[in-house]
């Protein structure tokens, strides 16, 4: 297939572009390599996948080193004519939209970056796809839409009309737009709600990142909500084997779907919403002890608040996505995040000495 990736210099877009371009598939990754985080990290990424930072010219196609199948372009996502331009020139089969202001926190200090990136950008994706004939679109949702939900495990099937964040309200507005696009222009649209992910060439902003970072310097940690906390820490290569699955399969409507006791997840158009999540939460304190475990020193801890915005648990239940695509995350947290630090110390080194 010849997909559309947005997204491609983050963290989900730069692995799962490099899974499709290995099994063949041709892709065109596109992001705009924003500052939210340090973008050197971003361009080291694309690197990995054949594209050359000194070659990157806002709004051009820039050919993959690496992958003959690969190209990239730089553009803003709210820059509507560009991107149906880009839609009528390639044809795409299939998009997946990963692009998007990631952070919950960073949402409260910056609510207008959210409205632009994912309401307005989202939009544009949608206008594009309902215009060029996209066979299925693919987006990025959010476990946060779960907001003030304490029924565990979150389930798709359960509302959830009460988010605490800005950055969730967008997630689940992304999902009600989505929903139009099906059910008026027979789009197939698919919305995955990840689980805190994790693994090599992660987001500085997590916790596994800054963790790992500040126990390698003997700087302090800070444990919010004084580690009364649960998360569902979901591997990278098994988000990847995941969102492949459900590119290749579009959704259809659910002739059950009835009105007088909607399923969220479902509707008599072609629309679909999956939790894609490991299905184990795991305790904040077992998680940073995996990490000191990893790299043998002890962490120093900082006993914090709640954050505004958080919630202290979370737990996907994924078994709709194990019943139609036969998910099975097989990565435990020793193991990933025993990957991540491997990662974190050889990149960094480079770093230094490069």
């Amino acid at each position: 297939m010849k997909i559309l990736i947005t997204g491609t210099a983050g963290f989900i877009g730069y692995h799962l572009a490099r899974h499709l371009l290995e099994r063949g598939d041709q892709v065109i990754g596109l992001d705009n390599i924003n500052d939210y985080y340090d973008p050197r990290l971003k361009y080291d990424r694309l690197k990995q996948s054949g594209i050359d930072g000194e070659s990157i010219q806002y709004g051009m196609l820039v050919g993959s080193s690496r992958y003959s199948n690969y190209r990239f372009i730089q553009l803003d996502l709210q820059d509507q004519e560009p991107l149906m331009e880009l839609f009528r020139q390639e044809s795409f089969d299939g998009v997946c939209h990963l692009a998007a202001q990631a952070g919950v926190r960073y949402s409260l200090t910056h609510p207008h970056a959210y409205v632009e990136a994912n309401l307005v950008g989202f939009m544009n994706i949608l206008e594009a796809c309902r215009h060029n004939q996209i066979r299925h679109l693919v987006y990025a949702s959010s476990s946060s839409v779960y907001g003030m939900n304490e029924v565990m495990p979150f389930s798709t099937h359960d509302n959830v009309d009460h988010p605490v964040s800005l950055y969730a309200a967008t997630k689940k507005s992304n999902e009600l737009m989505a929903h139009t696009y099906s059910h008026l222009y027979e789009l197939p649209t698919t919305g995955l709600r990840f689980f805190t992910v994790y693994g090599p060439w992660g987001r500085p902003d997590m916790a596994l990142f800054k963790f790992t970072r500040a126990i390698l310097e003997d700087q302090p940690i800070h444990v919010y909500n004084n580690g009364q906390m649960q998360r569902d820490f979901t591997y990278i290569d098994d988000i990847v084997e995941g969102v492949t699955r459900v590119i290749d399969h579009l959704p259809s409507g659910n002739p059950q779907w009835t009105p007088r006791d909607p399923d969220p997840s479902s509707s008599p158009a072609p629309y679909k919403i999956y939790n894609i999540g490991n299905n184990s939460p795991v305790h904040l304190m077992d998680f940073i002890r995996a990490i000191e475990e990893k790299i043998g020193k002890e962490a120093i801890k900082e006993f914090m608040p709640m954050q505004p915005g958080d919630v202290q648990k979370t737990w996907a239940d994924v078994s709709d996505l194990m019943k139609d695509f036969d998910y099975k995350p097989a990565t435990d947290i020793s193991t990933g995040v025993g990957r991540f630090v491997d990662w974190y110390r050889a990149y960094y080194h480079e770093l230094k000495y490069s």
